[in-house]
């Protein structure tokens, strides 16, 4: 098998990982990358490729601008663009995924690249594996690590409000990318049982038959128990620095500055507990820094919290806070808490599974976490600590005090948890049940098999320009006379095609009408049936290929009763489009999303104009079925022009493509792709508007084609 593991944010390389540098550089990054290379050790493994985000930033590595990164004889890091070059939080990339889509999808069609199975991590990775599954008919396994709905449901049970939320976490987005991932996949990997039900079980689209349970592993040749002196006296020297007496016992919490890790509960819970603090020293460690002002988001504020919290609680000599330190430094620090007698503490508000649980309980280190996720069923399967109600801070400190003064337990806690990592958290188990799950998708998984065509001549071009019909070639007759003759003119420069709404014999109509030449490529019916030149030949492998989990009696049957819904007329219907009249003020789109996904119905919804709704399969839309006729024609989409005005245009302008927004006369439904990367506004209304985008885009230039 060839695998495609995707995994976007944060920084990932192949050595000496920045765990903790930052809120996106945590544990989904090192298990991505052991994942990888446990994966290429097997046998039965030809080929692993962890896509990721290419980033050119002076502030980090050069490291992370290497567009290739051997890992074994098998397995790489592939970089791909996406966006703007320069580093960012993830919360920021979503405008950017399409595009990022796109450069994969052209990657895979390299020789030797394409993957029989796609492995997505985390939501944005999501929206983009449910996207090229769905172009290239490849199935999607997915692992959320962490989920949207959950994290907004602790984010509020702390006090966060929900504008912040949705502000710094653009949480909205996020959910809905993690609804459309769950339609698409056909397994989704979760760590936990607890993981399924408390979880997956908060989202509309709750498949629990298509969930398996394969715990993440560590690599027990860095992580094991103290032999003797530690082989990195510095870590001990590092936290002396900040101790009266770096001889006690130590509560150590490892992860990365973000509110979601409840450090400053925490510091609180060790400052209000005289005990705590006579019994033991407080090790803190948050990522790596030099000047907290030079760090930005919500990163700078915990760090700024936690030496507020400190100073507050009068803790000097008690709390150690290091700045830096190494992945290297870590496997000796577990063992150093260890020699001392002391404690992991995960105080997080949500753990999805928590990777740091299991390689300090490989060391021998005792557990205290919370009772959220992973947590739950490492300590249950290893039998090595207690859980806490994250927000009970009396609690935190009375189950802290236990496990240190308890010997006895402490030593049993200390064993059991050797011994567990051992019989359920390692790579060699995990990828042995892993690829159990996947190899039946890839044997049933039937080849895509596009449409025969006889080449026109002058029809295989390495430039297109794409439209919508209405409000864009319709509205004012004297610029579409105009474009029309640049068409006429330019006919062999490059492929004309027309994406409508609309069905055949109605678009067929339009364009007699108004004078407008059959084109190369007539898209139709908002996108589910598409037709080529000279003769209208008519794609039946896209039909096929669209029809995948297609039940349109079952969708009109759950939606028969629904309020402020009612059917168009029957020449508006076709085989792959459900179409209603809606009424905003009695239904809802959302809701009806939610309906549909609840009834196990993955589909595409396109609102327009504000009262018409259209149901097509999952696979179809616009901008689907233009990537197919790139594939088919062979025109790279960035050297495609594609005009614009309604919702049900958005994801042809989206991406690679060079798009515009004609400006029309009809409220804006597409004011949001302002911000935008390659997507222009146009001033001037109907066929103008597409006349001064080519102008803008230099679309005719000579030599603009650079591919060819």
């Amino acid at each position: 098998m060839s695998i495609a593991l995707i995994s976007i944010h944060g920084l990932i390389r192949g050595h000496d990982l920045e765990l903790g540098r930052d809120a996106d550089t945590g544990g989904q990054t090192k298990y991505v990358v052991e994942l990888a290379n446990a994966l290429g050790e097997r046998d039965d493994v030809a080929k692993v490729m962890l896509l990721t985000r290419r980033v050119v930033d002076d502030l980090v590595s050069p490291d992370y601008a290497v567009a290739n990164e051997p890992l074994s004889a098998k397995a790489s890091i592939v970089r791909v663009e996406c966006g703007a070059p320069g580093y960012v939080r993830k919360e920021l990339l979503w405008d950017s995924l399409d595009s990022f889509s796109d450069n994969v999808l052209a990657y895979f069609k390299l020789p030797g690249n394409m993957p029989d199975v796609i492995h997505s991590h985390y939501a944005d990775a999501g929206y983009v594996g449910a996207r090229l599954s769905h172009q290239l008919g490849i199935p999607l396994v997915h692992t959320g690590h962490s989920l949207g709905r959950n994290k907004r449901k602790q984010l509020v049970a702390s006090g966060v409000k929900r504008s912040e939320i949705e502000s710094t976490y653009n949480i909205s987005r996020r959910v809905e990318a993690e609804e459309t991932t769950l339609g698409a996949a056909e397994r989704v990997i979760t760590s936990t049982q607890q993981e399924i039900e408390q979880q997956y079980g908060l989202y509309d689209y709750y498949q629990p038959q298509a969930m398996r349970v394969i715990p993440p592993g560590t690599d027990l040749k860095t992580f094991f128990p103290p032999q003797g002196e530690d082989e990195d006296p510095s870590v001990a020297l590092e936290l002396a620095k900040f101790l009266k007496e770096p001889t006690k016992p130590i509560i150590l919490a490892l992860s990365r500055p973000d509110p979601k890790k409840n450090i400053i509960s925490l510091i609180e819970a060790y400052g209000e507990s005289p005990k705590l603090q006579q019994v033991a020293n407080l090790v803190i460690v948050a990522g790596n820094r030099d000047d907290i002002q030079d760090i930005s988001g919500v990163s700078k504020t915990v760090l700024n919290d936690i030496l507020l919290a400190i100073d507050k609680y009068d803790l000097y000599g008690k709390v150690a806070y290091p700045k830096h330190h190494k992945a290297s430094q870590v496997p000796t620090l577990y063992r150093l808490a260890t020699r001392l007698g002391g404690v992991f503490v995960n105080p997080a508000l949500t753990e999805p599974f928590g990777l740091t649980l299991i390689e300090a309980a490989a060391c021998g280190l005792p557990l205290v976490a919370t009772q959220d996720g992973g947590p739950i069923e490492i300590i249950k399967n290893c039998n090595n600590g207690y859980l806490i109600d994250p927000l009970d801070k009396a609690a935190m400190a009375k189950k802290l005090l236990l496990t240190l003064t308890r010997k006895k337990d402490w030593q049993r806690f200390s064993a059991n948890g050797v011994a567990g990592v051992r019989q359920f958290y390692s790579w060699p188990a995990h990828v042995e049940s892993y690829l159990k799950v996947i190899r039946p998708l890839v044997a049933k998984t039937e080849p895509v098999v596009k449409l025969s065509l006889k080449r026109r001549p002058n029809l295989f071009r390495r430039q297109a320009l794409f439209t919508s019909l209405d409000l864009n070639l319709t509205g004012d007759q004297a610029s579409l006379a105009e474009l029309l003759k640049l068409i006429h003119d330019q006919r062999k420069a490059f492929i004309f095609g027309i994406a409508t709404g609309r069905h055949l014999d109605d678009a067929l109509v339009v364009l007699r009408q108004h004078g407008i030449p059959e084109p190369d490529i007539l898209i139709t019916n908002q996108g589910t049936h598409i037709h080529y030149a000279p003769e209208l030949t008519r794609d039946t492998a896209w039909e096929r290929h669209i029809d995948h989990h297609w039940n349109p009696q079952e969708i009109r049957t759950l939606l028969a009763e629904i309020p402020g819904l009612k059917m168009q007329p029957r020449n508006c219907q076709s085989a792959f489009k459900i179409s209603y009249f809606i009424d905003p003020a009695s239904a809802d789109v959302t809701e009806i999303r939610q309906v549909l996904l609840r009834n196990d119905q993955a589909v595409n919804l396109v609102f327009s104009f504000g009262h018409f709704l259209d149901i097509l399969p999952a696979r179809a839309s616009k901008g689907l079925a233009l990537r197919w006729c790139a594939d088919q024609f062979g025109f790279p989409l960035d050297n495609t022009l594609v005009a614009g005005v309604t919702r049900a245009d958005e994801d042809m302008l989206r991406g690679n493509t060079m798009g515009v927004v004609v400006a029309n006369q009809y409220p804006p439904e597409l004011s949001e792709l302002s911000d935008v990367d390659k997507i222009y506004f146009s001033k001037d209304l109907y066929a103008a508007g597409i006349l001064e985008a080519i102008a803008h885009y230099q679309f005719l230039t000579p030599n603009r084609d650079k591919t060819t």
